[in-house]
């Protein structure tokens, strides 16, 4: 096939033939120009007896002298042309890019625009579906660094209840068993791991459970705020105080008499969250509803809960939040 034979596509999606590359173009006259001109030049001026005064020698740097402009020229000149050359085929695949472009644009079907409604739809049931199996995942990890133990597990007790809101009439209600007291401080406590199988399980157990679904939830959002400023409640070493002292707490008492609840002294940990309690709305909510959450929760626990049901529970790592952002929110002053 000859070159003139070549097609390229136009915008309008018809075929035309490619221009040749005329033969001779201003580049090869320039060239032409300059190279007469150098060699005018070197006749004019060059010695003409010089070779014979200098012989062999001198006749070949002469020959030298005089050939070395004109190849430079000559390189020069090729080099031009092959980047003009380059430069027009850039240009003619630039165009027909844009012609191909232009041309799926105009054949596309409309119907296309609807299908990602859809698509977007059907991916928002599916992670709808996971949301339940997932609830705990984002503070697996917000609360420690190590894996410190389990506490250690109370008797089964009766389950912490609130009054529950009455249900629709045309709505059957799903009974269950209210959570265990065991289930209820091992979920506060949170898995250790994404291997903690039975963690997890319990977990899932109180957020099924109206009466201890809202203090896991806004435990699970503090300890995933204080992990951005680097707090884990595995870090903290509390002192602990007597289960007496926590009852006096759910009995109504609150500032000196039941300070020593408040026995975290990590006093970076306790900066960090009063300054951000402060300076930070979210962050300030956020504690004020876990705060208020845990009062009420904890003084229907406390009705019926042992000394040993009492122990348990301040050693999870909800505890421990609610003794740190206690006292950097002035509970205990």
């Amino acid at each position: 096939m000859r070159d003139d034979d070549k097609t390229v596509l136009l915008d309008a999606g018809l075929s035309a033939r490619e221009e040749p590359m005329p033969r001779i173009t201003s580049i090869e006259i320039i060239a032409g120009i300059l190279t007469l001109a150098w060699l005018v030049l070197a006749l004019v001026y060059g010695r003409g007896d010089a070779a014979e005064e200098g012989g062999i020698a001198q006749w070949l740097v002469d020959v030298v002298f005089l050939a070395m402009p004109v190849a430079l020229i000559s390189v020069a000149a090729r080099t031009a042309r092959a980047m003009h050359a380059l430069r027009l085929e850039a240009a003619r695949l630039q165009s027909e890019i844009d012609a191909m472009r232009a041309k799926q644009l105009a054949q596309a079907p409309q119907d296309s625009i609807e299908i990602k409604p859809a698509m977007v739809a059907k991916l928002d049931a599916l992670v709808q579906s996971r949301i339940v199996a997932a609830q705990g995942e984002q503070a697996v990890f917000a609360s420690q660094r190590a894996h410190p133990p389990i506490a250690a597990r109370a008797p089964i007790a009766t389950a912490v209840s609130e009054a529950p809101q009455p249900g629709l009439a045309f709505v059957a209600p799903v009974e269950r068993p209210p959570i265990s007291m065991a289930d209820f401080i091992q979920a506060l406590n949170f898995p250790q791991d994404e291997h903690d199988k039975e963690g997890f399980r319990t977990l899932r157990r109180a957020l099924e459970d109206r009466a201890s679904e809202r203090l896991v939830r806004a435990s699970q959002d503090v300890l995933t705020l204080l992990s951005q400023d680097g707090i884990y409640m595995d870090d903290l070493a509390p002192d602990h105080a007597r289960p007496e002292v926590w009852r006096r707490f759910a009995q109504g008492e609150r500032g000196r008499a039941v300070a020593a609840l408040g026995g975290v002294h990590d006093r970076s940990s306790l900066a960090l969250a009063a300054g951000r309690i402060k300076t930070d709305p979210v962050f300030r909510d956020a504690v004020h509803h876990f705060l208020r959450h845990f009062d009420r929760t904890f003084m229907a626990f406390e009705r019926n809960a042992t000394d040993a049901d009492i122990v348990a529970l301040a050693n999870t790592r909800t505890a421990r939040a609610f003794m740190l952002l206690g006292r950097a929110a002035g509970t205990f002053d």
